[in-house]
C-alpha cells in the first residue's frame, strides 16, 4: 500500500520494462511509450491506487487493456470501412497481393527470423514458437515449459529482441 510518491517509484523503476512488454505486443517502440504513458495517466488516476495489493501487476495489466483496446479499435475500423465499400469502389480497389519486390523482401526476412530462432537457447525459441507462432498466452506457455510466468514472459521478450536484432542488423 504506497503513496503517490512510492508509485511514481514503482513506475519509474519498471517503466522499461512496461516499454519491453509494449513492444512485444506492439512490434514498436515509439507506439510502446505512447502506451506506458497512457497507463501511467491511468494508473495515476485510479480512485486510489495507494490501495492495491500488486500495483505492478496491476500496471501491465493495464498496458495489455491499452494495446488490446487499441487493436479492437483498428479492427473495428477496419470493419467500417468494409462495410461501406460500394460495388464501385470495390472493383476499383487495387490489387491486394504485395508487389514482387516486397514479396521477395518478405521472404528474405522469414528467412532471417527463422536462421535467429534456430539460435535461440531451446526452451527460448520453444517459448516464442508457442507464445508468437501458437498464439498461447504467456501464463498457458509458462504451463507447457514448466516454469514461472514472469521467466516465460522474460524468455519471450528476449527471444524476439533477439530477432528484432538480426532482422535489423545489416547483411
Amino acid at each position: 500500500m504506497g503513496s503517490e510518491k512510492d508509485n511514481l517509484d514503482l513506475f519509474m523503476t519498471h517503466r522499461q520494462r512496461l516499454v519491453d512488454y509494449a513492444t512485444t505486443i506492439l512490434g514498436s517502440a515509439t507506439q510502446s511509450e505512447d502506451v506506458v504513458q497512457e497507463a501511467w495517466i491511468r494508473f495515476s488516476g485510479a480512485a486510489d491506487p495507494g490501495a492495491l495489493r500488486e500495483p505492478l501487476r496491476y500496471l501491465f495489466r493495464i498496458v495489455r487493456n491499452i494495446v488490446v483496446d487499441g487493436h479492437r479499435a483498428q479492427v473495428s475500423r477496419g470493419r467500417y470501412l468494409v462495410a461501406a465499400a460500394t460495388p464501385e469502389t470495390t472493383l476499383s480497389r487495387p490489387d491486394d497481393r504485395p508487389a514482387p519486390e516486397a514479396e521477395i523482401l518478405h521472404r528474405q526476412q522469414l528467412a532471417i527470423v527463422q536462421e535467429a530462432l534456430a539460435e535461440l537457447p531451446p526452451r527460448t525459441r520453444h517459448a516464442v514458437e508457442l507464445h508468437r507462432l501458437e498464439g498461447l498466452k504467456t501464463r498457458e506457455v509458462a504451463e507447457r515449459l514448466g516454469i514461472s510466468v514472469t521467466r516465460t514472459h522474460t524468455l519471450i521478450a528476449e527471444g524476439v529482441a533477439h530477432c528484432r536484432r538480426r532482422l535489423k542488423s545489416p547483411g
